[in-house]
């Protein structure tokens, strides 16, 4: 069903989906409205039994995981790596449970227990007038963390829509409810148009999206494939580059938003020179807790040489 629906055009009217074929999903989503309404930590007790059956059953999955943290943290002895693994799927079990939050409830009740680091830095970046792309990573507190972003400042987001139509309408209409416009990954003239109004949009390059358009620079030291229109869309718009990310905390129930100071010299004309800068800095903030990444995605699924026998192979 996937590749059936994934070319079909966006429809947000939930009347549309009142066909039986869609009551699975109905009740899924009903199930989530329904978890969002816990207290949090409840939430963050059932992510994490979510996480480790997802362990457990997603093997494929797991093998990802654990071929990408042994790639990157080869310096960790293999009860370290296989621990990772294991915070991992905690954390991106967490991440789905709080998907609710941020897609069913108001995320400023959030906003006491949230700390933003750095606001100065995306300040100074909106007062230059040509607008911000904010350098963002699949971390997993994706969605929530986006939504608490927008408590503190106004923006925009670029998204992958979802294969299955009914929950991309929910996502869609919930992310629209929280940012200024949910636009497409494709509309490029949309995020233009944005930028030019000197709004800020949320956008993140950290996936393999194929050998389209890509430079190969390393991330965790490994050649990923890794897209070069985050330069082109600076060169053309004259945007700023603004790294940030969100994080939840360990220590207790609350969140942590970082904005970094804007790129320099971006874009360089230098495709892999700008490609190396963008992954050293997710690089970076993905170091300040590593079980929080998505892990699951194969990273380095395209090769440099298509030649070269790929990483992941059959479970």
């Amino acid at each position: 069903m996937n590749r059936k629906y994934r070319k079909l055009p966006r429809n947000t009217n939930y009347s549309a989906y009142l066909h039986p074929r869609w009551w699975p999903t109905w009740l899924g989503i009903v199930v989530m409205w329904s978890v969002s309404r816990l207290p949090i930590r409840v939430q963050w007790w059932l992510g994490k039994v979510a996480g480790l059956l997802a362990l457990r059953l997603a093997r494929s999955r797991r093998h990802i995981a654990e071929v990408n943290i042994r790639l990157c943290f080869p310096e960790l002895t293999t009860a370290q790596q296989s621990a990772l693994v294991r915070k991992a799927f905690i954390a991106n079990g967490i991440g789905l449970l709080e998907l609710g939050i941020a897609w069913f409830r108001n995320p400023a009740r959030l906003t006491g227990i949230t700390r933003v680091h750095g606001l100065e830095h995306f300040e100074k970046a909106l007062s230059e007038g040509r607008g911000i792309l904010l350098l963002g990573g699949h971390y997993s507190t994706l969605d929530l963390g986006g939504s608490l972003v927008t408590e503190f400042i106004e923006a925009d987001v670029m998204q992958r829509d979802h294969n299955n139509p009914l929950m991309n309408a929910v996502m869609t209409r919930a992310r629209e409810r929280r940012y200024g416009q949910a636009l497409s990954a494709r509309d490029l003239r949309g995020l233009f148009r944005s930028l030019k109004k000197n709004r800020a949009v949320w956008y993140a390059t950290d996936q393999d999206y194929g050998r389209k358009d890509i430079v190969f620079a390393p991330f965790f030291g490994v050649p990923a494939g890794t897209i070069t229109a985050t330069s082109r869309i600076a060169e053309r718009s004259g945007c700023k580059v603004v790294p940030f990310s969100h994080f939840r905390r360990e220590d207790g129930p609350g969140y942590d938003i970082y904005f970094h100071p804007a790129l320099e010299d971006f874009p360089s004309g230098d495709d892999l020179q700008d490609a190396t800068l963008i992954n050293q800095t997710i690089e970076r903030e993905v170091r300040r807790a590593p079980d929080q990444y998505l892990w699951m995605h194969r990273r380095f699924k395209t090769r440099p040489d298509p030649d070269d026998p790929g990483f992941y192979g059959r479970r």
